[in-house]
């Protein structure tokens, strides 16, 4: 992107233009935030003479970081100077020059715990605990720890606040033993991340004062995704030059799940003086149609700025809606309609996204569009950093960054296959507590402490290997050394079973070293540290594949994408929205402001579908249509209704896009009267009008409903009441 005022629109201009003081700037969807913010740092650098190194720009996603920084550097020199970080990247920079100012149990090359590690942690507090197999427990502790991390500082004010919580008092001491687990690993996870960096500004106000002094202008984009710490952290970076240029879109905070407060958006004149606001509505992605419903929906919430999103693009086509009989239904619909319209309107696959609510819908869709043959990418879903073979080679990395990493070493020490086992890694453990040293330690100098012989043979081969490779590790680029640890420790042999999971595996390794190398190739300075860092907090749109695939996806994991294509389905009441807003104005606001994200993601062509029955929860329910569609009042929205094969309509397309229309091509027409269902049976062998043959696996205990197995299609659920069966003597 090259450097152009005269691209903005007056908006954006006049937000441009104001440089100094606090700004609150409401963007709507696709409004062009981006583009605001990246000619904003440009023009404070080529036209206000602000130097690069005093400029702080904050996003929330790598992705998004790192489209920032691709735009600036096409726009002004010495834009590789400008601090554009994530949150969490931003803070793990800090600590790392910083953490030993805070806490001198740690140093700067702790290492950044996953979801899965801090999960082992406290299955390890379990079995101090005795708790092995209270998974409730578990989780009720999970929730504690983080609650208290991201809200309070002191455990008596907490133990006071959930003293109604019948665990609390075994609670306490275990977020103790976690914090303190943590700190023997030389470990922070996600959460410590933020909490540390605002700890360490509290606590060292020199470190504070070095970073305010630098950032004399401070960009924050989705600032409605900003949770209290975060909110914190920006007052506190922005307190000596009182610069701040925040973007944000409460319309758009899907995120109070996991601590996001668009109330910040409110706040933020309380906390500014003389805070200049500025709205973006004009819309440069959907049609008007898309935008006429995104804005009959969202006006439905109160605690929101008024916005009304606006286009100088065409009506378009109309939103279209569809009610199908169940889920395999809708599957097939959608499906059948990504084929038409890539084989008659010249999209491509990537075009298309299937957005969800739950996860939990996913399997139908996957089932048809591997019927179509159609490529897809279940996104969001099971992420390449947390696969096994991947995690395998990271956790060897890691030890040579850290070795106080337990995790780490527990997970790599006996793989490959070395004999170790639990009582091994017992005795082990009862040396090093005895040494005070750590797991790593204790093995790398076992000949050295008192151990009895055949625990110094078991461990004494991997110590060898990896006092080996620590001069390499010193010496050698990133990329090589990978490939010696690989090697040495023989990661790859443990995968030649040459079936196809092994093979897949080692393709991933090789992905891996793909992308080591391309990680040294762009960061020539930069270290094993460095790149295990920015392993750890890669989210799951960092990771977005923008190969020629069906995206299918919750909405959640989509937000900041756009799709020419976009199907919302499932669209019923306690699935969206969820059963759990059901009763609370803030969350079914939530829940409003989610489907608000899943239609504004949609450029050229929007679909609505509901079913009016579906498998869920164990068993085959009658579904209410969402009241979204009912707050859309099918303005704009083509209501179509499919019973089944009772009336079954394939879509048709105009070659040309724009005069896109649905007609019903109709081959038979079924009339059915109610039928007695009792004459079924499970064993029976029926004849479907659309399914062909298939055999009665086992119906329902009211007699609604059967699973039937059809010959070459699989087994379907029907309705027995309504489906076009007939019994085969």
């Amino acid at each position: 992107m090259t450097y152009d005022i005269d691209s903005l629109n007056e908006e954006q201009k006049k937000a441009l233009y104001v440089t100094d003081g606090a700004i609150l700037v409401t963007a709507g969807a696709g409004s062009g935030k981006t583009r605001l913010l990246t000619h904003r740092i440009a023009y404070l650098i080529k036209e206000k003479g602000v130097s690069p190194f005093n400029i702080l720009a904050i996003t929330f996603t790598n992705k998004a970081a790192n489209e920032m920084r691709e735009r600036v550097a096409g726009m002004v020199q010495g834009a590789e100077n400008v601090w554009i970080s994530t949150f969490h990247s931003m803070c793990a920079k800090i600590l790392r020059l910083n953490i030993h100012n805070l806490d001198s149990s740690y140093d700067n090359n702790f290492t950044i715990y996953s979801d899965s590690d801090t999960d082992k942690v406290i299955k390890q507090i379990q079995v101090e605990m005795d708790r092995t197999d209270d998974d409730k427990f578990k989780k009720n502790l999970a929730f504690h720890i983080s609650n208290y991390k991201n809200n309070f500082n002191d455990l008596n004010a907490y133990k006071k606040e959930n003293e109604f919580d019948r665990n609390i008092d075994e609670i306490i001491p275990a977020i103790i033993r976690y914090e303190e687990i943590l700190r023997e690993n030389n470990a922070v996870d996600f959460d410590d991340l933020l909490i540390l960096t605002d700890r360490l500004f509290e606590r060292c106000p020199e470190v504070l004062q070095h970073y305010a002094d630098r950032f004399h202008y401070i960009l924050v984009d989705e600032f409605q995704d900003t949770n209290k710490i975060q909110f914190d952290l920006v007052k506190k970076l922005a307190s000596v030059h009182k610069n701040l240029f925040v973007v944000g879109d409460e319309d758009q905070c899907i995120y109070s799940w996991r601590g996001a407060n668009f109330e910040n958006i409110y706040h933020f004149k309380d906390n500014f003086e003389n805070v200049q606001v500025f709205k973006l509505e004009r819309n440069y992605r959907s049609t008007k149609n898309i935008l006429n419903t995104a804005n009959l929906l969202i006006k439905n919430n109160k605690s929101r700025y008024f916005k009304n999103l606006w286009t100088e693009k065409d009506d378009g086509n109309e939103v279209v809606r569809r009610e199908l009989n169940d889920e395999q239904e809708e599957a097939d619909y959608v499906s059948r309609t990504i084929y038409s319209l890539v084989n008659n309107n010249g999209y491509s696959y990537k075009d298309f996204a299937i957005l969800l609510r739950l996860n939990a819908l996913t399997l139908p869709f996957e089932e048809r569009l591997l019927a179509y043959n159609i490529p897809h990418k279940i996104f969001g879903g099971f992420k390449f950093y947390e696969r096994a073979e991947i995690k395998n080679v990271l956790s060897y990395l890691r030890l040579f960054v850290n070795p106080k990493d337990e995790q780490a070493f527990l997970r790599v020490i006996n793989f490959p296959k070395r004999g170790i086992g639990d009582s091994a890694i017992a005795s082990l453990r009862k040396v090093a507590i005895n040494n005070k040293k750590s797991l790593l330690e204790t093995c790398l100098n076992i000949e050295n402490l008192t151990a009895e012989r055949s625990l110094i043979n078991k461990f004494s081969g991997f110590a060898r290997i990896y006092k080996d490779l620590l001069s390499s590790y010193e010496l050698e680029p990133l990329d090589e050394f990978t490939n010696e640890v690989i090697e040495k420790f023989g990661i790859k042999l443990a995968y030649q079973g040459k079936n196809e999971e092994d093979i897949d595996k080692l393709m991933n390794i090789d992905s891996l070293l793909a992308s080591i190398q391309s990680f040294v190739q762009k960061n020539p300075s930069s270290g094993l540290s460095e790149y295990l860092e920015s392993v750890s907090l890669v989210s799951d749109i960092d990771s977005f594949d923008e190969s020629n695939n069906v995206t299918v996806a919750t909405v959640h994991a989509v937000k900041g994408l756009e799709f020419k294509v976009v199907f919302v389905v499932g669209l019923e009441e306690k699935i969206f929205p969820i059963s759990r807003a059901i009763g609370s104005d803030a969350d079914m606001e939530e829940e409003r402001r989610l489907m608000y994200v899943a239609i504004t993601r949609a450029e050229e062509n929007l679909f609505l579908t509901n079913c009016r029955t579906r498998f869920i929860y164990g068993k085959r329910d009658y579904m209410i249509p969402s009241r979204f569609l009912g707050e859309l009042g099918y303005t704009n929205v083509k209501a179509k209704t499919s019973y089944f094969t009772e009336r079954h309509e394939t879509p048709s397309y105009s070659h040309d896009i724009n005069a896109f229309k649905t007609t019903a091509s109709q081959s038979t027409t079924f009339t059915k009267a109610k039928v007695d269902t009792s004459i079924y049976k499970v064993g029976q062998m029926v004849l479907h009008t659309k399914f062909g043959i298939g055999t009665i696996q086992s119906i329902t205990a009211d007699g609604k409903c059967a699973d039937i197995a059809f010959n070459g299609i699989g087994t379907k659920t029907l309705l027995l009441e309504i489906a076009p069966l007939k019994i085969i003597k």
